[in-house]
């Protein structure tokens, strides 16, 4: 895929998922963890309900920027049906591809969570991508002190 025709789908991915985030609401069951970017003011909780070994669902609220936003709804779609080492690849995958560590990210993999290569090139804007990642990592671990991108 061609540069333009990557950030082409980058914004579009951006726009459609802040406008009309998927799987924004909580979740009566499972576990949740809170999640604050102190630089911009993004607050977001994950909600995660895993059984075993296996995300069954997964949602989340807050308020943030479009980027922020969108994130954490293509997140929330990728990791239903994720086991926890599928989804701990998938963290670390992302991270590598928002902060330019990754230029050969498996689109197969990561789906639409390719589109946010694009971030790389804004570093401010790497933690309202990975703020929802780190939260939902800490929620997968059964933490509940909220997680900060400080």
């Amino acid at each position: 895929m061609k540069n333009d025709e990557l950030r082409e789908l980058y914004q579009d991915v951006i726009i459609e998922h802040s406008k009309r985030p998927r799987n924004f609401h909580p979740l009566e069951h499972g576990h949740h963890v809170d999640g604050y970017n102190p630089l911009c003011g993004d607050t977001v909780t994950v909600y995660l309900d895993v059984d075993g070994d296996r995300v069954n669902d997964c949602a989340f609220q807050g308020h943030g920027c479009a980027i922020s936003t969108a994130s954490a709804s293509v997140m929330t779609e990728t990791l239903k049906g994720k086991t926890r080492a599928e989804a701990e690849a998938l963290f670390q995958e992302f991270h590598d591809l928002v902060t330019g560590k990754s230029e050969a990210a498996d689109p197969e993999q990561l789906g639409k969570l390719a589109v946010f290569a694009g971030v790389s090139e804004f570093p401010a804007r790497v933690k309202c991508a990975t703020l929802c990642w780190h939260t939902a990592r800490a929620a997968l671990e059964g933490k509940d002190e909220p997680v900060s991108t400080e």
